[in-house]
């Protein structure tokens, strides 16, 4: 079992920086992935970032390359999300997801979820 709490949303300017920040509990060493997703009203989960939590390779989304990065803290089972030069089409509810299979980038693929931050982008 992985227990997973998102901190970190809020409102920010359009440009502007956030961090998100996941806390994981649990067997976590058990994991093979740690990752974002993000969802708007009447839409599905998004695929935003992941990482492996070992050794640490990456996945990002097109939409967020270049601005955004994952990143973990294996000591504190923590996971990352900075997010920089946001847009308003980057407004939504965040979530934080880990998977014990290989596959990062569907929702349904997942094991355990969090209950979701949300990060407002004004223009």
């Amino acid at each position: 079992q992985v227990h997973l709490q998102e901190s970190g949303g809020g409102l920010v300017q359009a440009g502007g920086s956030l961090r998100l920040a996941c806390a994981a509990s649990g067997r976590v060493s058990n994991m093979f992935a740690i990752s974002w997703f993000r969802q708007v009203p009447t839409k599905g989960h998004d695929f935003v970032a992941a990482v492996e939590w070992w050794p640490g390779h990456e996945y990002y989304a097109d939409s967020v390359k270049g601005r955004f990065t994952i990143s973990r803290d294996q000591a504190k089972n923590m996971v990352y999300l900075q997010m920089n030069s946001l847009k308003p089409d980057d407004t939504a509810v965040y979530f934080c997801a880990a998977t014990g299979g290989t596959g990062v980038y569907i929702w349904d693929d997942y094991d355990y979820w969090g209950q979701g931050t949300q990060v407002t982008v004004s223009s």
